[in-house]
């Protein structure tokens, strides 16, 4: 069916041209079972082509394929364009009107192969590749028949502009289906003609936003915003899937919207021409929200609005080559090469390195059901499909976490994520439970109880009780050993540490913590069920702090230490937060909680004391006065109807032990805490925490905020220089003291002129 915002018999009735003819026989034949739909006087000659862009002729309408063997997805690459040219030749000395359709059930075109980018070795060779991407577009876009972009699944990027080039376009209303243009995320721009095509199509405000934030539009909006003409409904299963069903459905509906030989008028659309009309006003609002925005920390952001501007002053032609020029200088900043290499980092870590499990874990249990574990209950509910029995020791407990994930789905209703049956269903799989009876049939079982070691020791043995011999328990902890769990454990083998961070349903990162008892099974196991949570994995070695808290930890240490010496935290926040962190350190420091951080600086001032001891004396008055952070309303802030609401100064004077303030410069303020972070990055892949550079990079960044166009503690390494990093570390231990000396690994790479990554 087709839908184009009226009631579909209403347009039938009204409908009176050849295209709009052939689709009401085709749906009218089968209304009472639309999952079949016969495919009426079609003739296909035989497909011709390459490997992944194939060309036939249906019922005297060319319909091109994209469907790359051996890939989940459609990407564009030297080797698709090369095919996809051949093509257009044919077309080009044709008349046949077109369709440009997936063979993929779940993605139209992702975008670009990003992996051609990091081959150029400057910015003339990447110059050449966009001015080649928006050659064979233009082409496309020159074409003298009607063209129509039939798009199910994801159409991203290059995707999208691909559909941007054909004079319509028409999507199924599928939840898989979104159409974005993601590339500010990777510090670039688009490309291939999307910020020029874009706004003449949508207007200047609705492309803007889309560029600008990369979100993702669903059908039924972008209908409402001009970016397709029509969203085609899905249909159900028959004697294939459901949605082999509706890729076919599309085809035939593309093919009879193709068969119209007149192309598709551009309909007035009233607020694009207010917009065109006060574009200089529209242009200032738009800068002035994104400096706001990105503190001017991004160039890409403000290349897109002066490229857009550009092309709708000087025209097509010129502002496709601004296009081209501002992509390849932008692809040469450290902030685009920091966005992509996260990218790459984050694509690998969704395969399972320890392979895929003997047995998946279908049913998960989960202990405790405050705020940590009622959020993993959620995303093992909502994201892993997984049956789920919540257990706590109280009704009251069990209420309140039942609660939070009842209302987690239900803002899914609202913003129309989920529907009230699909929420139904989820709720369903959830089972709340008082006694560990009901873990007996559980797969594996994530305990999210009090951070206390005996505890946790006699709980996993409460649990072996009744599980299987197989089943895995999981510790959510920060920072206890995993090691010392499981050796509590009659089974160590099964044990393995899971580490969430609140609020586990927003923060997408898993901290996955293997011993030397874990099996390959075990890991193998975790890591598919974090995976289907919709989290990225890491995976680390035991240790005090693990990774995550490790690195934190003489962060913090460090900023107590500068307010000891008389910094003002109004500084030291404003400084860490012009540098890129999301929050500043000292409302880290409050959020995370103060006593919590005492109990982890002490924990590590005794594993590392070398770096990590330090005089906690202040930080000990402030948990004896109840100072612990937002949690109780005052820590280094005050905090009223959860907002802030100025400093503490009784928190701040416990620090100050006389009137004297450091003179220190704000770069130097600046590196003293984030060369604590790094440095104590190294030393986990110096010590075996961590495998690799990647894994540090992506779990400073999505668990603890490392400012993301900095690509993490070791990219950011690579961009200053490990020479320059070494020769400040040194200089810092001598004026403040053997906590700055600099690990041994950055010495040994700065000798060698090394980096941590090579691309």
């Amino acid at each position: 069916m087709l839908v184009r915002g009226v009631k579909n018999r209403k347009m039938l009735k009204r409908s009176n041209n050849t295209a709009s003819r052939r689709i009401r026989r085709v749906n009218q034949a089968n209304w009472a079972n639309p999952s079949v739909l016969p495919i009426t006087r079609f003739y296909a000659d035989s497909a011709v082509g390459g490997k992944h862009v194939t060309y036939k002729i249906v019922d005297d309408v060319a319909v091109v394929k994209f469907n790359s063997p051996d890939s989940k997805v459609n990407v564009l690459n030297e080797e698709v364009l090369n095919e996809f040219e051949g093509i257009l030749s044919k077309l080009e000395s044709g008349s046949n009107n077109v369709v440009l359709i997936s063979g993929k059930t779940n993605c139209f075109i992702a975008g670009a192969d990003i992996s051609m980018l990091q081959k150029c070795k400057n910015e003339e060779e990447v110059k050449e590749i966009v001015t080649r991407g928006q050659g064979v577009l233009n082409r496309l876009a020159g074409l003298k028949q009607k063209t129509v972009a039939a798009i199910h699944g994801d159409c991203m990027g290059g995707g999208l502009e691909v559909a941007l080039a054909c004079s319509e376009r028409i999507a199924t209303n599928h939840p898989k289906t979104k159409l974005s243009l993601p590339e500010v995320q990777l510090g670039i721009l688009p490309g291939a003609g999307g910020t020029q095509r874009l706004p003449r199509l949508i207007g200047l405000s609705g492309s803007l936003d889309m560029m600008l934030t990369g979100k993702k539009i669903v059908p039924a909006k972008a209908k409402k915003m001009g970016l397709i003409n029509d969203v085609v409904v899905p249909v159900g299963i028959g004697i294939k899937s459901a949605e082999e069903n509706t890729l076919e459905n599309l085809e035939r509906i593309a093919i009879n919207v193709a068969k119209s030989r007149i192309k598709k008028k551009e309909k007035f659309n009233f607020m694009k021409t207010v917009q065109n009309l006060i574009k200089f006003y529209v242009f200032k609002k738009a800068r002035e929200m994104t400096l706001k925005q990105t503190k001017g920390l991004l160039p890409g952001p403000m290349k897109i609005i002066d490229v857009v501007e550009y092309g709708l002053n000087a025209g097509l032609e010129r502002g496709l080559a601004r296009e081209a020029e501002e992509f390849a200088k932008l692809s040469q900043t450290f902030q685009s090469k920091a966005l992509m290499s996260l990218f790459f980092g984050s694509t690998a870590l969704k395969k399972n390195r320890f392979g895929e499990p003997q047995k998946p874990s279908k049913k998960v249990a989960v202990l405790g059901a405050g705020l940590m574990g009622a959020g993993i209950a959620t995303v093992s509910l909502n994201n892993g499909g997984h049956e789920v029995i919540l257990k706590d020791i109280n009704d009251n407990s069990l209420a309140k976490g039942e609660q939070y994930v009842s209302s987690f789905l239900e803002k899914g209703v609202k913003r129309r994520k989920l529907s009230v049956p699909e929420k139904d269903l989820i709720l369903s799989k959830l089972e709340t439970s008082l006694d560990y009876e009901s873990l007996k049939d559980a797969d594996m079982v994530i305990e999210a109880v009090f951070e206390d070691l005996e505890l946790k020791k006699k709980v996993v043995k409460d649990v072996e009780a009744v599980v299987s011999d197989d089943c895995v328990f999981a510790s959510n902890t920060s920072a206890l050993p995993i090691t010392l769990i499981a050796e509590a454990s009659k089974k160590p083998e099964n044990v393995i540490g899971m580490h969430y961070f609140s609020p586990v349903e927003k923060m997408p990162l898993l901290e996955i913590i293997t011993t030397k008892y874990t099996s390959n099974e075990t890991a193998a196991r975790a890591v598919k069920v974090g995976i289907e949570q919709g989290k990225t994995v890491i995976i680390v070695k035991d240790g005090p702090g693990f990774y995550t808290t490790r690195i934190i930890a003489p962060t913090l240490i460090e900023v107590f230490k500068l307010i000891q010496e008389g910094v003002e935290i109004e500084r030291l926040e404003k400084l860490m937060k012009k540098w890129g962190l999301p929050v500043g350190p000292v409302q880290l420091a409050d959020e995370v909680g103060i006593d919590v951080g005492m109990h982890v600086a002490e924990d590590l001032g005794k594993a590392f004391p070398d770096r990590m001891s330090a005089d906690i004396t202040p930080v000990l008055s402030m948990v004896e006065k109840g100072f612990l952070g937002r949690k109780t309303n005052l820590g280094f802030f005050k905090y009223v109807g959860g907002k802030r609401s100025g400093i503490n100064e009784e928190a701040v004077s416990l620090f100050r032990n006389s009137d004297t303030k450091l003179e220190i410069s704000d770069e130097d303020l600046v590196d003293r805490v984030a060369f604590r972070m790094v440095n104590e990055a190294i030393h986990c892949l110096q010590d075996g925490i961590l495998d690799c550079a990647r894994d540090g990079d992506i779990g400073a960044v999505f668990g603890l905020g490392f400012p993301y166009f900095h690509g993490g503690p070791f990219r950011y390494v690579d961009t200053i220089g490990v020479e320059n990093i070494v020769n400040k570390m040194k200089s810092f231990e001598t004026k403040y003291g053997p906590h700055f000396a600099p690990c041994q690994m950055l010495v040994d790479m700065a000798e060698k002129g090394q980096k941590f990554h090579n691309e």
